[in-house]
């Protein structure tokens, strides 16, 4: 049997369930909630609104060739 290493990353499918006791999603979702109805949640959720925005605005400024893309800088070769 393989052993759990926090070091290390690990994955998973979509389709692999995961069960929790009553208390267990109890604590994730009060954890969540407290979350969100801090101040900070209010702060973030408002930047995410800003950049939905911003994003929106590049598109269109992209799209009507506004906004360029910026070439690559092409690497200097040293001979040494």
């Amino acid at each position: 049997m393989a052993q759990y290493d926090p070091a290390k990353r690990y994955t998973w499918t979509p389709e692999d369930t995961f069960t929790l006791t009553g208390q267990q999603f109890g604590l994730i979702l009060n954890t969540v909630r407290a979350y969100l109805s801090s101040e900070e949640a209010a702060r973030f959720q408002l930047m995410m609104k800003a950049n939905e925005v911003i994003e929106k605005l590049m598109i269109a400024g992209v799209e009507a060739d506004i906004i360029k893309e910026v070439e690559a800088p092409v690497e200097a070769t040293v001979i040494k």
